[in-house]
């Protein structure tokens, strides 16, 4: 906001000044187009800042998920919230249009996993479990499973299966 209200001035005295140097007042000139030149440096620093804050906005969605927690939101603009949901929509329509039926989540795994089976303990009776080559596992309460990792996650962030760290 200081430099918004630094700019108004300076653009303001550079009008006042313009006016005179119309009348033939030359010597104004330089003034003018040192005024003019910091109304540019001030212009490109907010622009830099607000794109470093677009590209944090931006890397909150793909470190917290669609929904932000409280502390972070209550630091947000109405613009930045804005924004934040439209680039949420968007990536959500990316997602869902490539995949399959069932589309592809990008944000799941953001470093690649080491394996692409995992060993995983059952924490609660949970039944028939099938995987996509057809077979089906039977998860029941302390049962250890070696199955593939991205049938497994969301059942681990459900609270249904543990992964066993050997």
């Amino acid at each position: 906001r200081q430099a918004l209200e630094e700019m108004r001035a300076l653009y303001e005295r550079n009008q006042a000044d313009v006016s005179e140097a119309k009348s033939g007042r030359s010597d104004l000139i330089f003034l003018i187009r040192f005024r003019h030149c910091c109304l540019l440096r001030n212009q490109r620093c907010l622009v830099a800042y607000l794109y470093d804050r677009l590209l944090r906005i931006r890397a909150l969605r793909w470190e917290y998920g669609s929904v932000l927690p409280s502390a972070i939101h209550f630091h947000m603009s109405a613009e930045e919230v804005e924004w934040f949901n439209r680039y949420k929509k968007s990536l959500a329509t990316y997602m869902r249009s490539v995949g399959g039926e069932e589309g592809l989540d990008l944000t799941q795994d953001i470093k690649p996993p080491k394996s692409l089976y995992i060993e995983v303990r059952c924490l609660k009776d949970y039944g028939e479990f099938e995987i996509d080559d057809g077979t089906t596992v039977l998860l029941k309460k302390n049962s250890q499973h070696f199955l593939p990792r991205w049938k497994c996650e969301q059942l681990i962030r459900q609270g249904v299966l543990e992964h066993v760290l050997s």
